[in-house]
């Protein structure tokens, strides 16, 4: 492998890890906040892919598809919430997850019912349709748009937890929601924003992967083991953790098909066994809330 070989690899890592990270933000830092484990979480990112898929297929522009996926995610994510994640949140996790996960197999096959079982994509837009000279490379410039868009999702996200207000009510929530409560900081309304804030990630995912990648039924199985994976690498309920777990899987996998295609598929298990033998919590210590 030249150098020209290993930049273009390494920025195609960089673009898997910043859709991981979009899907593994929301589904981490929920679990550190509320505990709960939603397997359902992929669910969002193929809902969000199918509606923005429709959305362009009917407007013909791909930032209104943009708009819409993570709107539709976030407003299937409230409704999940409401009417039976918020139930279950004082359930063990052995419900958590089975309940979660017969909401993938419902939701695969709402999907195949409303938009049927063919793959569908969506066309990049236009301002991003050609490949661009990038550090001497020839590269597609919407992989860089990717790479570029993830990156400041997770600066923005920084931002926002570290220097804003609401960032600051969600803290006090995690570190100690009892008296958080007792100052009259609504805990639970903070921590309903993050959520839905994490599912309109996660339908953006979705619209931002489908150029890329076929928007089927059953996308969003194929893509939570490698979103699990970042987060218990990474930390869970740990933004940095997620985007760091996120950055280190991508590449691993990227190279792994690469270097050695034959045991591609083990890689990234590989190394988060590794990652948890050195360290058991995960890159970053895990958040929790009380």
């Amino acid at each position: 492998m030249d150098i020209a070989d290993l930049a273009t690899q390494s920025l195609n890592g960089l673009q898997f890890a910043m859709l991981l990270f979009l899907l593994a933000v929301g589904l981490s830092v929920v679990f550190g906040l509320m505990n709960f484990v939603n397997l359902a979480h992929g669910t969002l990112y193929m809902v969000g892919a199918f509606v923005g898929f429709s959305v362009a297929t009917r407007t013909g522009s791909y930032w209104a598809a943009l708009a819409a996926g993570p709107v539709a995610a976030a407003l299937l994510g409230a409704a999940f919430y409401f009417l039976l994640l918020k139930r279950m949140q004082a359930a063990g996790p052995m419900k958590q997850v089975l309940v979660t996960f017969g909401l993938i197999f419902v939701g695969i096959d709402a999907v195949r019912w409303i938009w049927g079982e063919d793959s569908q994509s969506i066309l990049a837009p236009t301002a991003f349709g050609e490949s661009v000279q990038f550090l001497g490379l020839v590269y597609p410039s919407y992989r860089l748009f990717i790479i570029a868009l993830g990156l400041a999702v997770a600066l923005l996200l920084h931002l926002g937890l570290e220097r804003t207000r609401l960032g600051a009510v969600v803290r006090a929530g995690v570190d100690d929601p009892v008296t958080a409560a007792s100052l009259g900081i609504n805990v639970d309304l903070a921590f309903f924003g993050v959520f839905c804030l994490g599912c309109a990630l996660a339908g953006l995912g979705g619209v931002v992967a489908a150029p890329v990648l076929q928007v089927y039924p059953g996308m969003d199985v194929a893509i939570l083991i490698p979103t699990l994976i970042v987060v218990v690498v990474g930390g869970p309920g740990r933004l940095s953790g997620a985007f760091w777990g996120a950055l280190l899987i991508g590449m691993a996998d990227t190279f792994g098909k690469v270097l050695i295609p034959d045991f591609s598929s083990f890689v990234i298990y590989a190394v988060m066994a590794l990652v948890l033998l050195l360290r058991p919590s995960g890159l970053l210590a895990a958040r929790h809330g009380s």
